[in-house]
Parts: C-alpha cells; structure tokens; sequence
C-alpha cells in the first residue's frame, strides 16, 4: 500500500466512486484506516462526484451549493441534513397517517357492533311478532271446527274490519324476516373485514415504530422514504455496482 503513489489511489477511489457504486459511508469508512486514506478521501473531487451524484436536483440550483468558499464534504453534509430532516418528517407523517387509518377501522368497527344489535333486534321483535301470527291462525283453525255458526260469522267480520289481512301480515313479517338475516350475515362478513384491515394496520404500525428500516410509501403514491432505526434517512438508494 505504501509504495502505491497518491495519484494511483486517487484514480482507484474516483473509479470506486464513479463505476464500483462507492457511497459516502464507503468513503468514511476509508477515510478512518488510516492518515494517508483520510488526507486522499477529503480531497474535493471526490465529494463533488458524490454530491452530483446523490443529490442531482438541488446541487447546482442550491444557493449553499454556489458559496466558493464551502467544500464539496462540508456541502454535501450539509445537504444531507437537510435531507435527513425531511426524510425523519416524512416518517413522522407516515406514522400519522397510519394512526389515522386505525382510528377510522376502529369507528367503523364501531359502527358495524352497533347495526348488529340494531338488527339482531329488530330481527326478535319480528320473530316474536310472526310466532304470535302464527300461534292465531292456527288457533282459529282449530275454532272453526267447533264454534257455532253466529260466533263464526262474528269472527268473519272482525277479519273482514281488519286493515291488514292476517295472511298478508305473516308473509310480510316473513320478508322482513329474511331481509334482517340476509342484512346481519352482511354486516358480520364487513366486521371480520374490518377487523383484518385493523390489524394489519396495527402491525404495521408497530414496524414502522419499531423496525423502521424500510420503505414507507405515502397515500399519494408519491416519492418513497428509507428509514433507518435511529431515524436517520440514507440521502439516496444504494447505486448498483458494475463490474470494470
């Protein structure tokens, strides 16, 4: 190594950088090997590639970028903290965002209970109703047999005074029947869905709090965002190496 000259290294570091998909922690961690390392890996071009490279879009229109007097290093680092802050931001959103879709699986959740009983009730109240209808017709059917000739013309007239006729009643309160237990296995089937999403959304929030190297993608569909567990983003996606 030491009978290597500087300018040979140098062009191995720039070809490390340029083609190898050296990043600036590749670049650190030379630069803590040794005096002779970290002299070379502080040089400016070096850096300069580094900044064009990781952040394209704001390295020549930046005002900090255009100070004469500023490094390459000390440019990009401040630019990296800059991106780091949006970068924790944009976690903190991610994070909100999530804590909102769990309030609103858990309303719904709410809701649906609530509809259940509603109907479950009604559902009773129809049954009990019906049974009744049930329990009459079969009595007066039972009457007819034996009852006097005045006492069924008197039971015709009352049936006839009726608003609604018996038979239409029961078949009714059959429809109505059915309609509830249709609308019950209905509302079962939307609780069980809401309950999975608010799980996975529970899990999911617990990643994110706990494990946060990853990848967290806005409701937009907009830029994604890489995390890592102390908060501190990567500036840019790892560049893929090439072989020379």
């Amino acid at each position: 190594m030491s009978s290597l000259p500087d300018e040979l290294w140098r062009r191995i570091f720039e070809i490390g950088i340029g083609i190898s998909g050296f990043s600036y922690k590749d670049l650190c961690c030379i630069s803590i090997s040794c005096r002779r390392f970290n002299r070379l890996s502080c040089e400016d071009p070096l850096w300069s590639h580094l900044l064009s490279t990781d952040f394209p879009l704001t390295h020549t229109s930046s005002p900090i970028a255009s100070s004469s007097s500023s490094s390459s290093k000390t440019l990009y680092k401040l630019r990296f903290e800059r991106d780091k802050k949006r970068r924790v931001a944009a976690h903190w959103r991610a994070l909100l965002r999530k804590e909102s879709q769990i309030y609103e699986h858990s309303r719904r959740i709410r809701e649906i209970d609530t509809r259940i009983a509603q109907e479950t009730t009604k559902m009773e109240e129809t049954a009990a109703e019906l049974y009744n209808l049930r329990r009459v017709r079969q009595a007066s059917v039972a009457l007819n047999v034996w009852q006097l000739e005045v006492v069924r013309g008197r039971q015709s007239q009352m049936l006839q005074q009726c608003v609604v006729p018996a038979e239409s009643r029961i078949q009714a309160l059959e429809m109505d029947l059915t309609l509830c237990s249709q609308q019950i296995k209905w509302l079962k089937n939307s609780y069980e869905y809401e309950r999975c999403r608010l799980k996975t959304a529970k899990e999911k929030l617990v990643s994110m709090k706990y494990n946060p190297v990853q990848e967290h993608k806005p409701a937009s569909g907009g830029k994604e965002h890489i995390f890592h567990a102390e908060g501190v983003g990567t500036p840019f996606p790892k560049r893929k190496k090439e072989r020379i």
